[in-house]
């Protein structure tokens, strides 16, 4: 005698969900039970859990041998997330469920006293679900206001295994549970700050609007005090809020990362890592669960690296290859997975390691040559050669302060003036794929993106004197095409293509 139960789950890498199928099969065997299909230690686990469960749900597993088989076998399945779906398997084949079929997935991990706990990542569980063409999803109770961010799919939340099997017609009283709640996470969120209160720097200011108009890289480099830190704060303010399918690109990161109810945001991410960071916490990895690093979080927002000099030159050059393909995948011996890396890089840098190299006035620089060479050259030529946007940001004088007193935006003119400029492009790169200056391509700057005659001769000459690469002019040209838009022109004139070269003089 024997008798088959299924359920589904889903197994995660990275963010990109694979649906599993759950079979339980009991036969008439001395009692045992064993996972197969590639689990991990932790799912191995839950034999002892969903046993324990199941007696404190009044409906006991069956003395017989059970065998459960996580398929695809070929798809690597780690976490305690498929507890819920293993236990709705085993009282299905029992005939204690018979409700519980492959068209429901089943998430959640179960605690000894039966109640299901929440998991993380569960976002992008529901997605990948709902792609399969799964119309319900059972979940945690702790986990249902994270994964209502996904639209167009039924979600059930119990707090208990019993009341899932009450759910697939188990024939149990009623009971509740205490249900488990996710611990609170912090508010990550960079607090909206005002522009204006930036003063002194124009030089930085335009920096700023330009690269929030275009979605440009920057480099502020700069003594100590000269406002790097403040005016790169102010960038993620002057950006345009998510639409809903980057916003649940995001959500789905974050969501991995452990960011719980916090996981959906209609606002760009900012991630600012220190600068003891490794390269597996700036990109992604871990030894087990792979997990998303600084430059995934900050996917469709801004990576943020103060005192980008004092990162060691490895961990930055490991940016490289996200920064031009827009994901990143991280391989380890236990398999890889992709994640989207999306985001605008912003370095700040002294310009020696004393940080008076280049400053008028002042305490001199104390630093030799070779020590300045050392310290700037830990940002590598192709690095830099990513970066449209690279300006000295220069100490602030009382003169300066005098001639710049009440000239620089507030927060609210800058944002409706990147927010106009965004929708110029968007109008033009429409049915491109492209939605902002910073991801066109050369051959479409020489060929539709053309810039009015004569415009580009200074670019043209440097590319003949070998000043200037042709990576080097497309960069100076995306953000010619942003300073047009922030103008409202047509197309980048001469003066527009000098105020993109007069934001590429730093290093």
């Amino acid at each position: 005698m024997s008798d088959i139960g299924r359920t589904s789950a889903v197994a995660l890498v990275g963010v990109q969900g694979s649906l599993v199928e759950v079979e339980a099969h009991l036969t008439s065997q001395l009692p045992a039970f064993s996972i197969i299909g590639l689990p991990d230690t932790s799912l191995g686990e839950a034999r002892e859990r969903v046993r324990s469960a199941a007696a404190m749900a009044d409906c006991p597993l069956p003395a017989r041998r059970i065998t459960v088989n996580l398929t695809p076998a070929s798809v690597p399945k780690r976490g305690s997330g498929f507890d819920l779906a293993i236990a709705m398997a085993v009282l299905a084949a029992a005939g204690t469920a018979p409700g519980a079929d492959r068209g429901v997935v089943y998430v959640g991990e179960l605690g000894l006293d039966g109640r299901v706990r929440p998991v993380p990542g569960i976002i992008p569980v529901v997605l990948a679900a709902r792609a399969a063409g799964i119309e319900r999803v059972v979940l945690p109770v702790g986990n249902l206001t994270e994964a209502r961010a996904v639209p167009d799919i039924a979600l059930t939340a119990v707090d208990s295994l019993r009341s899932a099997a009450i759910d697939a017609g188990a024939d149990l009283p009623a009971g509740f549970a205490d249900p488990v709640l996710p611990p609170p996470v912090p508010d990550d969120a960079l607090p909206s700050l005002e522009l204006a209160d930036v003063v002194g720097n124009a030089i930085g200011v335009r920096a700023v609007i330009a690269a929030a108009a275009g979605g440009h890289h920057v480099l502020l480099l700069g003594p100590p005090g000269a406002g790097k830190t403040m005016l790169a704060e102010r960038l993620p303010a002057l950006l345009p809020d998510l639409d809903p399918d980057a916003a649940l690109e995001v959500a789905a990161v974050r969501s991995v990362a452990g960011h719980g109810e916090r996981s959906w945001t209609a606002r760009p991410p900012w991630e600012a890592p220190h600068h003891s960071a490794s390269a597996a916490a700036l990109i992604g990895g871990g030894t087990g669960q792979l997990r998303p690093g600084a430059v995934s979080r900050a996917t469709r927002g801004v990576l943020f690296l103060d005192e980008a000099t004092e990162f060691p030159r490895a961990v930055l050059d490991a940016l490289r290859q996200p920064l031009e393909a827009g994901r990143i995948t991280v391989h380890r011996a236990g398999g890889s997975a992709e994640f989207p890396a999306r985001c605008q890089l912003v370095l700040a840098a002294n310009p020696c390691p004393c940080g008076n190299a280049g400053s008028t006035g002042g305490t001199a620089c104390s630093c030799v040559p070779s020590a300045v060479r050392r310290y700037l050259g830990r940002l590598s030529g192709p690095l830099l050669d990513r970066i449209d946007i690279r300006v000295a940001v220069p100490r602030v004088t009382t003169g300066m302060l005098r001639a710049d007193e009440g000239t620089t935006p507030t927060t609210d003119a800058a944002r409706r003036t990147v927010l106009a400029a965004r929708s110029r492009m968007v109008e033009r790169l429409r049915g491109t794929g492209w939605t902002r200056n910073a991801e066109v391509t050369g051959s479409w700057l020489r060929e539709d993106g053309r810039a009015a005659a004569g415009a580009t001769d200074l670019l043209d000459r440097g590319l003949d004197l070998g000043t200037l690469t042709m990576r080097g002019w497309d960069r100076v040209m995306r953000l010619a095409w942003t300073m047009a838009d922030l103008d409202a022109d047509d197309r980048p004139e001469r003066r527009h293509v000098e105020r993109a070269l007069a934001l590429r003089t730093a290093l």
